[in-house]
């Protein structure tokens, strides 16, 4: 008989799924950013509890809850080792993680809030501390031109502005 035909052990689902990769670096994150982790953690929690509580689960289902499993212990940790920085307490004349910073250079004029790695989102201008742009961004002050080295070529910018925004 072919093997194709044979069902072998599905084993733990768990088995299968690799731990999601934690960082390196610190994990410092703004107000908003724990608050974001925190939410995502009790949300992912409630929908493992309601698959939990269901009887006779689908393979599907036993495939999402090992999937629900391993992202709690990612954002457990996460959680758990998050260094909430209180941005209250940065330097208002130079640019410290959260801050909020308008840059203007070739491309035009950008505005970027440094926040930690979790909440990074380019696209609404949240980058993250250990990013290229934050790196050539941090420590400088209003009116110093800092070099932004990126794939597509380096860069020359302009801080225009450094602001924090209210917790």
């Amino acid at each position: 008989m072919s093997r194709a035909f044979v069902k072998d052990h599905d084993g733990d689902a768990h088995d299968a799924l690799p731990e999601l990769p934690l960082s390196e670096h610190p994990n410092h994150v703004t107000p908003r950013g724990i608050a974001i982790l925190r939410e995502r953690l009790a949300q992912t929690r409630e929908r493992r509890d309601e698959l939990q509580a269901g009887e006779d689960q689908t393979l599907d289902q036993r495939q999402e809850l090992a999937a629900l499993e391993r992202k709690l212990r990612w954002l457990t940790a996460r959680v758990d080792s998050a260094i909430e920085m209180d941005l209250s307490k940065q330097p208002r004349d130079r640019v410290a993680f959260g801050a909020l910073v308008t840059v203007g250079g070739t491309e035009g004029e950008r505005r970027w809030q440094i926040v930690g790695e979790d909440e990074a989102d380019a696209e609404h201008g949240l980058v993250s501390y250990v990013s290229p742009l934050a790196k050539a961004l941090l420590g400088a002050r209003v009116g110093d031109e800092v070099r932004w080295r990126r794939p597509a070529g380096d860069v020359v910018i302009e801080v225009l502005q450094i602001d924090y925004p209210a917790q």
